[in-house]
């Protein structure tokens, strides 16, 4: 963290009023905790132990480095052990499965919780936005101590210190808001590369999806607050950036002075130190020509794209609310693929959404084996209380979904296949990223089109770009050797 603002937090006189205005008020209460922390420390004869969980996606994995950079601050031992002083879950609700982990994870901590009366348990994240979900928690989750959701967790630390100050269970959702609060403390999980949100919230309002009424509507970020925050990271060694939003195409229409998505890719793509830029997620509705051929004329974006399909019949897209048809579509990805021939495309598919028929999946394969995507997540529909498919009439039965679903999850694994394994024999650059968690003499890297690649090393070159030969594709994923 800037050594500025460490400096502003330790002189922070905690007899004054706590400030108005952000980030300085957040720097206030960090002062305040740090004291109630340091006298935790005092009370167990221990440094007190914290343990962040993240369920979901990158945007929430972002969010949970903020949250870890914040307890680390103010005197946490970060664990990865439950069995701890301090328990956050960062949530997710884009399915049902998800909900149902927390809830399962909460019934372990009552066992925690009754041997230790210093555990706190907090929850946040996209899960916390949903009215019924704090209902539930109220009346069966007694044991949680901080619920905050997806619109002020900056104010994190201002929530940390009133769980110190006062008994019983807080709660502070917002329904909404347009502020981004900047500089404050962030732990990254990899010293070498480092997601950056350019944005939040969604406008699309995909009839399936509830991201829209969870993170609200979209808001960019400043470019030239992003281009710092970069510039910052490329000074501590990170070579990679992921910039993070929930349809990056949107980028820049709400700012006062608008600037598109591929217009801050080439801002970005001018800071020394970094050598790979990647993003996620683009919607096809709004992927430009101006997109296409910053991409292809650069030397620094990954050769991949993440283009979610959802489903494949003009049908179910209409219903879905998706804005483009399954021509289009494929229209789309051949000319992505004819400007940029080497670029590795990857999509989401839904099965199972209401009205669905197995010929609508079979328009979806269609696709799949059109397009030829280098891997896809395959879902089952989630049904979500308070987006409108959850109303519509025709629910799939469940024996129907699983039909489908086993079909395309074939057909998808057969072409992805077929795709990466081209690669065989050729000389790629890959990021080396760890030691390889299956064999301790091998290193995990990772290519630019984001297909990993395992091959002999020591762990002195994690966070270089190393020159590696694909030696063997073993589905998936390679076996390779260093070329010097």
């Amino acid at each position: 963290m800037n050594q500025e603002i460490l400096k502003e937090i330790d002189s922070i006189d905690l007899q004054s009023k706590a400030p108005e205005t952000e980030p300085q008020r957040q720097y206030y209460f960090i002062a305040k905790v740090k004291e109630h922390v340091k006298a935790l420390t005092e009370e167990l004869g221990r440094t007190p132990t914290c343990c962040v969980t993240t369920f979901g996606c990158q945007m929430n994995a972002r969010d949970s480095e903020k949250l870890t950079g914040i307890l680390r601050l103010v005197g946490y031992d970060i664990i990865e052990d439950e069995n701890a002083d301090f328990v956050i879950f960062n949530t997710c609700t884009v399915r049902d499965n998800a909900n149902q982990r927390v809830y399962g994870r909460l019934g372990e901590l009552k066992g925690f919780k009754k041997k230790n009366p210093h555990m706190k348990i907090a929850l946040c994240g996209c899960m916390m936005q949903e009215p019924t979900v704090i209902e539930k928690i109220k009346t069966s989750y007694r044991i949680v101590d901080l619920i905050f959701g997806t619109h002020n967790i900056y104010k994190f630390a201002e929530l940390l210190n009133t769980t110190f100050e006062q008994k019983g269970m807080i709660i502070d959702i917002w329904e909404d808001t347009d502020k981004i609060v900047e500089d404050l403390p962030i732990e990254r999980k990899y010293p070498f590369k480092s997601g950056i949100n350019i944005m939040f919230g969604c406008n699309n309002f995909c009839s399936y999806c509830i991201v829209p009424y969870v993170r609200g509507r979209e808001r960019s970020r400043n470019p030239k607050d992003i281009i710092r925050e970069i510039e910052a990271l490329a000074a501590e060694g990170v070579v990679e950036v992921m910039l993070l939003g929930q349809n990056v195409n949107s980028y820049g229409k709400n700012l006062p002075e608008p600037m598109t998505f591929a217009e801050l890719l080439q801002e970005v793509e001018k800071i020394e130190g970094i050598e790979r830029i990647r993003f996620m997620t683009s919607h096809p509705k709004d992927l430009s020509e101006e997109l296409i051929q910053v991409m292809k004329n650069s030397k620094k974006i990954c050769r991949h794209l993440h283009l979610p399909l959802q489903a494949g019949s003009d049908r179910i897209l209409k219903a879905m609310n998706r804005v483009y048809n399954k021509e289009q579509y494929i229209a789309l990805a051949k000319h992505i693929r004819e400007e940029i021939p080497d670029i590795a495309i990857t999509t989401d598919l839904i099965v199972g959404f209401p009205g669905e028929t197995l010929e609508d999946v079979e328009e979806t394969i269609e696709v799949v084996k059109e397009v030829q995507y280098d891997n896809a997540f395959t879902f089952i529909y989630s049904k979500r209380t308070g987006t409108p498919a959850a109303a519509m009439p025709n629910q799939v039965p469940e024996e129907v979904v699983k039909e489908g679903f086993d079909k395309l999850l074939k057909t998808v694994q057969e072409t992805a296949r077929e795709r990466v394994k081209r690669y065989e024999g050729m000389v790629m650059d890959a990021l080396v990223e760890e030691v390889n968690e299956h064999d301790a003499t091998l290193l995990t890297g990772r290519l630019s089109n984001n297909t990993l690649v395992h091959f002999p090393g020591d762990k002195s070159l994690i966070g270089k770009i190393v020159n590696v030969k694909l030696d063997k594709y073993c589905g998936f994923y390679y076996m390779g050797s260093m070329v010097e």
